[in-house]
């Protein structure tokens, strides 16, 4: 039985920061990580059934062309994924009334729509980017017990070829769903290999008043590759998103509007409508899952 301590529940039933009930989600959920981008997915929408928000985490969920599925804001950082996915999970795989594991688990289909910057020059902006796979620069996942699904091959030629202090933690290397990629696999998009960073701005590679460890990391980066594969583009989320989805066993796939490019400096001049074609791109694919 899991310790109120640690399975925390509202006084009405549902789980502590989502402020979800089992009923409220569907099975294909959809992340963003703006609130106000909720309703710029869920305006597609044939009806919605229900809508909540508790400080970052907004949830939607309705019907798109017969399909239900629920819209969910994350917010920034691999620290609010922590949060989402766990309880996402618990909503689903964990019986409130025993508090104990269910028996027969459900696997939850995690499409996160997102924005980034580019680190190649030839994945230019206003493209869309699909991560194969993911290296953690952030630390988060390192809390549990990770080596049935990690990739340690790309992580150790990532600490060799950029010189990683250690200091800062062990990068995770972690693959997309293969299913949920097959699916989402189209000729409009970029195949990619996406770093999660722990902050926006240092952890980016971005100086203000503070010098960073590493001012030459955005260049090493660029120039990392494994086996053909280099990084492609630069985020807080999905790592994350793929670490704790492997580990509990969903299904989960990162796509990404490039509104900017880190490589030549390069801002998209039209990234809502660029973030609009994604959302629906994303919407039809997923009425195609079975």
């Amino acid at each position: 039985m899991i310790a109120a301590s640690e399975l925390i529940l509202n006084p009405d039933g549902s789980i502590y920061h989502l402020n979800l009930k089992p009923e409220n989600i569907a099975q294909d959920i959809i992340f963003v990580g703006d609130p106000d981008r909720v309703e710029k997915v869920t305006a597609y929408f044939d009806s919605i059934e229900f809508s909540i928000q508790k400080r970052e985490f907004k949830t939607q969920t309705g019907v798109y062309k017969g399909k239900r599925i629920s819209v969910i804001s994350t917010g920034i950082g691999p620290d609010n994924i922590d949060i989402v996915l766990n309880e996402l999970d618990a909503l689903v795989n964990i019986d409130f009334e025993t508090r104990k594991p269910k028996e027969i688990l459900t696997s939850l289909n995690i499409i996160r729509i997102g924005t980034s910057g580019s680190l190649q020059q030839n994945i230019p902006v206003d493209s869309f980017v699909m991560s194969q796979f993911a290296i953690g620069l952030d630390n988060m996942l390192r809390s549990y017990q990770i080596n049935s699904v990690s990739n340690t091959e790309i992580e150790t030629a990532f600490i060799q070829q950029t010189n990683w202090d250690l200091q800062k933690g062990k990068p995770y290397v972690i693959r997309s769903s293969e299913i949920l990629a097959k699916k989402f696999d189209s000729a409009e998009i970029y195949k990619g290999f996406t770093a999660t960073a722990g902050g926006f701005y240092g952890p980016q590679g971005r100086v203000l008043r503070l010098n960073i460890q590493d001012a030459a990391l955005n260049q090493k980066m660029d120039q990392f590759e494994y086996k053909g594969i280099p990084i492609t583009n630069l985020e807080m989320e999905t790592a994350a998103i793929y670490g704790l989805s492997a580990l509990l066993g969903h299904q989960a796939i990162s796509l990404n509007a490039i509104i900017a490019n880190r490589a030549n400096g390069t801002f998209s001049n039209k990234p809502y409508e660029t973030i609009d074609k994604l959302i629906c791109y994303t919407l039809d694919k997923i009425v195609r899952i079975e």
